[in-house]
């Protein structure tokens, strides 16, 4: 099983190739890589979705977006009935304290994931670190079987607001899929402080056939299915923890 950690930059990206689909595993490793790889990023010329396909698939069940009209910079919509005292207050109320220089009419929010941690209890906080370096070899974490665990987000909101951020994970073992988690984040207006946020508390399989390699893809997305970040990596689940020593 393939042990790269691989991460992609999203903010335009077409479907690129990873994860050990079963029926696509072979081809994956054949398939060349794209152009910028090196780096991280996906071509500029590419539409703005991650693996348009799958997440075709995987959103069969989802609620169509309702068309909400054109998107409005934050000025503008600050701007707007700007003499209706109530709909000003509440509009800064919803924004926040934003820095109407560093928005200006941008359209197109930025969402930054600035870092990615895994809590467990009694346990040092294991970070897991961003960039990911390209082409990394190795296991990316280890975690005991049987352990409760959160995930822990940080990251930056600039331009304008984002809808819907979301964050998804699929898991294979011996590629076949064996999970698939999908975390509703929110919607959050550009600041300059970061956000945080947790996962509700989850707790790893046990047991024989659960012990082992996995490979999972992780994914940052938004209600216009903008992907922000993409993290193709491989982990292990043990008897117990690894040293910290």
């Amino acid at each position: 099983m393939s042990s790269a950690v691989e991460a992609i930059s999203c903010s335009k990206v077409d479907a690129v190739p990873a994860g050990p689909e079963p029926e696509d595993q072979a081809s994956a490793k054949n398939a060349p890589a794209p152009a910028d790889a090196e780096n991280g990023k996906c071509g500029d010329d590419a539409a703005p979705h991650c693996h348009e396909e799958e997440e075709d698939e995987e959103d069969d069940k989802a609620p169509k977006v309702i068309d909400l009209g054109p998107r409005v910079s934050i000025k503008d919509q600050l701007e707007k009935d700007k003499d209706d005292e109530s709909l000003r207050r509440w509009k800064e109320q919803l924004l926040g304290s934003v820095d109407l220089n560093s928005v200006g009419e941008t359209l197109e929010p930025d969402v930054k994931i600035m870092s990615l941690s895994i809590l467990s209890p009694g346990r040092p906080d294991i970070f897991l670190p961003l960039p990911v370096e390209p082409n990394a070899k190795g296991v990316w974490f280890t975690l005991k079987e049987g352990s409760p665990y959160r995930l822990k987000f940080t990251f930056s909101v600039s331009n304008n607001i984002v809808s819907g951020l979301r964050y998804t994970n699929t898991v294979w073992k011996t590629g076949l899929k064996v999970d698939r988690a999908k975390e509703m984040l929110g919607t959050f207006s550009p600041q300059l402080e970061p956000y945080t946020y947790v996962t509700p508390e989850d707790t790893t399989p046990s047991g024989m056939f659960a012990r082992g390699s996995y490979s999972a893809r992780t994914k940052f997305l938004d209600d216009d299915r903008k992907c922000y970040l993409e993290i193709n990596y491989t982990f292990d689940i043990r008897r117990e923890w690894p040293s910290t020593s």
